[in-house]
């Protein structure tokens, strides 16, 4: 049996002791009521002075902590009680636990206090009917009635991975007309990678306030605090139930990782994660049938360009006291919204300006056929190194936010890399890079191009990437991510070594030239899909 080692046992041995009976317990922290597993819930330890009936120390433990707990909150309890206690040591401790009692009596056997058991602790029985009561007294998160299916509806739309294909900004309306709501504004969030879900805003003023809002103040954590407590709307957020470290991906957990909230934020309630029986109805309603309309228009959804779309919806209410057994709802694109949010953003004006810009045939001849080709990321950190150390072309003011700048990354022999950054400088230095679709008539295959943009116009192909290379599409979709994180900035590094012993590894010290430079979109492009021609090169 562990005990005090004998400085602390003659340091709590000069506390002055009182004449006073002190009762200690640890007790499951939820209510019967409740039936929850109290392994999930954790353990309450209390001590108490019984003769002065004042709590004098409490802990909150997991289930499986082993006694040790109730000694160390013990020992809180004499040496740094809880107001307006003074430290002390009882003459006389009660417990109702036979186990407890014979292990502080081991414990404490050189503190001469008295270690007794009774099988009833009034104080602190009277405590924890208390702690039972405020726990039964507690609104729940979701309804009992709505919980399971709610929860049901979450997955399915967790299943159905929206911001896989729409952004924050290409809203979608869900009319209903029910319960005092009118239509609310549905805005995914997701695509970058970092929060999943949905804001169903009450209204667009909401909507467009909040954005207005956070692109005034996207670096003062104060005010974009406040102005997210501003929002009118309601919430549909996805967690780890295991919480799991930070830098994970949620969409590469398995379901049973990932754990649905709802919730409301309004500018004079705040944030609550919790659903009233109206609210449950409004959210339940409108998921249903966002979920048919991503099913019913998926394919649309994927185009570049935000299509305009509507659909009409019966959806069936389950079994509670409204009398109506189903309503209509009709789920509507709203493309005009979304490019006036984009203009408010300032998203793809410097895009379109590029992309608008006259080109010749697509060209194939800039870089070396025998060259590594990656698609990643530099992080803030050593972008500082590559700017001070290589041949820099800055391309604009680059915010840091995320992992770093992504980056293509080309290694190539030494007089061959040259030749590359030459050709780039001679023609006024790299304007874009973009990812274009491609097709081969021929086989029926279809590409991901990797197109370069010069200052001049000229597009040079760097890559040419199966559709369904599962490596590629898992870079595009962080590559993706990266640049909507540095508001449309990439960087484009050429590197030598590609016969030496960094081969395929190009290390600081190999890399020649940062091109920085913007990412265009196919939209933004404007070229449409390119048909591989009967000489074998794309035009």
């Amino acid at each position: 049996m562990t005990s005090f080692n004998r400085s602390t046992s003659r340091r709590l041995k000069k506390l002055t002791q009182i004449p006073s009976i002190w009762e200690g317990d640890r007790r499951p922290l939820s209510s019967p009521s409740q039936h929850s597993d109290s392994e999930a819930k954790g353990e309450c330890i209390l001590w108490v002075d019984y003769s002065q009936g004042v709590v004098r120390g409490m802990d909150v433990v997991a289930s499986d902590i082993g006694p040790e707990a109730i000694v160390r909150t013990l020992m809180q309890a004499m040496e740094h009680p809880q107001s307006p206690a003074r430290p002390a040591r009882p003459q006389r401790i009660v417990v109702k636990d036979r186990e407890i009692q014979f292990y502080l009596r081991g414990v404490l056997q050189d503190l001469d206090i008295a270690i007794d058991y009774a099988p009833e602790l009034p104080l602190i029985d009277e405590l924890f009917r208390g702690f039972a009561d405020i726990l039964d007294s507690q609104t729940p998160d979701l309804p009992p009635q709505y919980a399971q299916i709610l929860r049901e509806k979450a997955f399915a739309i967790w299943q159905a991975a929206p911001w896989e294909f729409l952004e924050e900004q290409q809203i979608l309306s869900i009319e209903i007309n029910k319960w005092d709501v009118g239509t609310l504004y549905a805005s995914v969030m997701g695509m970058l990678g970092m929060e999943y879900g949905i804001l169903f805003y009450r209204s667009e003023e909401s909507l467009k306030q909040f954005r207005a809002a956070v692109l005034r103040d996207e670096e003062s954590t104060e005010h974009l605090e406040e102005a997210f407590l501003k929002q009118d709307c309601l919430f549909l957020t996805f967690e780890s139930a295991d919480e799991t470290d930070e830098e994970d991906d949620l969409a590469d957990l398995p379901l049973s990782e990932i754990d649905p909230t709802f919730g409301n934020i309004h500018p004079l309630e705040g944030l609550r994660s919790v659903l009233y029986d109206e609210e449950a109805l409004v959210i339940l309603v409108a998921i249903e049938s966002l979920s048919r309309f991503i099913r019913d228009h998926r394919r649309q959804l994927h185009e570049d360009i935000f299509p305009t779309l509507s659909r009409r919806y019966r959806i069936s209410l389950p079994q509670s006291e409204e009398s109506t057994k189903s309503i209509a709802v009709t789920v509507s694109t709203m493309p005009q919204l979304a490019a006036e949010l984009e203009e408010m953003a300032g998203f793809g004006v410097d895009e379109r300006e590029i992309g608008n810009l006259d080109f010749q045939s697509l060209q194939d001849d800039l870089i070396p056929e025998d060259s590594f080709l990656s698609l990643g990321v530099v992080s803030w950190e050593m972008l500082e190194y590559l700017r001070k150390g290589v041949s820099y072309h800055p391309a604009g003011e680059i915010k840091q936010v995320g992992d770093g700048l992504p980056v293509i990354l080309i290694q190539t022999s030494r007089p061959k890399a040259k030749t590359v950054i030459e050709r780039i400088e001679t023609v006024g230095g790299l304007r874009a890079i973009c990812f274009n679709p491609g097709a081969d008539s021929f086989d029926g295959d279809r590409y991901d191009l990797g197109l370069l943009q010069t200052q001049n116009g000229e597009l040079f192909l760097f890559g040419e990437f199966l559709d369904e290379d599962p490596i590629h599409v898992e870079a595009r979709k962080k590559w993706n991510q990266r640049c909507k994180n540095t508001k449309g900035y990439c960087g484009l590094i050429i590197a030598k070594g590609l016969t030496g012993a960094s081969r395929r590894n190009p290390q600081l010290r190999d890399m020649m030239a940062l091109f920085e430079a913007r990412s265009l979109s196919p939209k933004d492009l404007g070229i449409g899909t390119l048909q591989l021609m009967p000489q074998l090169k794309f035009e």
